[in-house]
């Protein structure tokens, strides 16, 4: 079995683009992805994750971009796990490497979120719950992660404060992203002042959507050692839960993402997460997602996820840097884009192309990708090529 390796990763601008179509922004995802000297007949698989907001190209949307690129006949599969789609399309392209099925493999995302009503994306962004009996009862999606934070909050003793650090935290690294749909640094003040949207989530609490598409380039040992940036996936993990946040066990953590980082660690190698990684891309939808992810990828005990925000151990100057990137609180959440675009800030952190944001010589780093509040979870620990000898 072969290692798979990430050797082009590329995103559009994520924002609102009324004058692009999901096509085109995909392709500019895909030209900043590929190098110019790799001809798209030698990528030999496709994987495209997409919601399909709006509906405009739900059946066959994967084949829709990729003949868009000219990649004809590339056997295409599209990937539908809400704002997990990507994350698990990168699984795929990795398992279709080391299965030896592929060689060369492009793994992406794309949403156009921006051109429908706000009612018709309270829609499409619900049924990323549990249809039936969250959405359709009346329940929005910032009212199901809302009901997480209220339990959060109860059972930690914890303020709302926290929330309002993560969101400032994001956006001041989103506010040094070229790419970032916002890109502007907000206060704690500004976050705790700002209008509620479901309680206790205040409108600075919740990601925007946005427009957008990310893409990876994933490749065996033997194609890799001829690309000059090389990241390898050394290891990944996934897990889904009930769909329905009524049917956990627990409103505190998410299940699904402790699962899947396990798995993670276990094919990486990793025993402490904060000694062994140097960075994390976490899934923010909302302001307590963040604090979830650190309790539930093990950067921090049950109830102490909060602390580590406040005491700006997360910052991008701190000791484990989270969401350089600016996370989907500000970098934007173009569903389908999302977990194929936290990796291309994972691939330009490792490779030293993060410009402003970037880290100091990190080896390894995190990505940690949510479908819904948590029916779906995927984890992908990624190194420096030859950290390991790999």
């Amino acid at each position: 079995m072969t290692d798979a390796y990430i050797v082009g990763a590329g995103q559009s601008a994520f924002g609102s683009y009324p004058e692009e179509t999901y096509r085109s922004l995909f392709r500019t995802a895909y030209e900043r992805a590929v190098p110019d000297d790799v001809d798209g007949d030698r990528v030999n698989e496709a994987y495209v994750g997409t919601l399909g907001v709006g509906g405009r190209q739900i059946g066959l949307s994967g084949p829709a971009v990729t003949e868009h690129l000219g990649l004809h006949g590339t056997p295409c599969t599209r990937v539908e796990n809400a704002c997990a789609a990507s994350g698990y399309a990168l699984r795929q392209a990795v398992l279709a490497v080391e299965a030896g099925v592929a060689d060369l493999v492009l793994a992406g995302g794309v949403e156009v979120m921006t051109d429908t009503s706000a009612e018709a994306t309270k829609y499409w962004l619900g049924v990323s719950g549990e249809t039936e009996w969250e959405r359709m009862a009346g329940t929005t999606f910032t009212g199901v992660y809302a009901q997480m934070a209220d339990a959060y909050l109860r059972e930690h003793d914890a303020d709302r404060r926290a929330l309002s650090a993560v969101a400032a935290k994001n956006h001041a690294n989103g506010a040094r992203n070229p790419k970032a749909h916002l890109r502007f640094e907000c206060s704690v003040a500004d976050a705790e002042a700002a209008g509620v949207v479901a309680d206790p989530l205040t409108l600075y609490h919740c990601c925007p959507t946005s427009d957008g598409a990310a893409a990876l380039l994933v490749a065996s040992e033997e194609v890799a050692a001829s690309f000059d940036d090389r990241v390898r996936v050394a290891g990944f993990g996934a897990s889904s839960d009930h769909v329905g946040l009524y049917d956990r066990e627990t409103y505190t953590a998410i299940p699904a993402s402790e699962r899947a980082a396990a798995t993670a660690y276990g094919r990486a190698g990793v025993d402490e997460p904060r000694a062994d990684l140097d960075f994390a891309e976490v899934h923010d939808c909302f302001a307590v997602a963040e604090l979830l992810a650190y309790e539930d990828i093990g950067l921090a005990a049950p109830g102490e996820g909060a602390r580590l925000v406040t005491e700006g151990v997360t910052a991008a100057d701190g000791a484990f840097p989270v969401n350089t990137s600016g996370g989907l609180k500000s970098k934007g959440h173009p569903i389908g884009a999302t977990g194929a675009g936290q990796a291309v800030e994972a691939f330009e952190q490792l490779t030293g192309g993060a410009g402003d944001r970037q880290l100091d010589d990190p080896e390894r780093g995190l990505t940690h990708n949510v479908g819904g509040s948590g029916g779906a979870a995927v984890v992908h620990v990624l190194e420096r090529a030859g950290v390991t000898g790999a």
